[in-house]
């Protein structure tokens, strides 16, 4: 899982992609999470019915992008 730290520096990015993969998702309701990964995931689980573990599966995939290139940063800033 993705540090809670990335996320509050990447809020405004990460924000915009739940908002298009969660388009039923309101503005609101995603800032209330406040880039919290268990708030988001029981408002998953509120307003889609998920289980906990599928809501968190939804979350990780959707975070999957983020990690990666955030990985290819580190080696970059490692390799300079």
């Amino acid at each position: 899982m993705i540090n809670e730290n990335i996320i509050k520096g990447k809020w405004k990015e990460i924000k915009g992609g739940l908002q298009k993969k969660f388009a039923q998702l309101t503005d609101n309701e995603i800032e209330e999470t406040k880039g919290d990964m268990t708030r988001l995931a029981g408002l998953l689980q509120k307003k889609f019915g998920y289980q906990q573990e599928e809501a968190r599966r939804h979350i990780d995939d959707f975070m999957r992008p983020f990690e990666d290139r955030l990985a290819g940063e580190d080696d970059v800033t490692r390799r300079n």
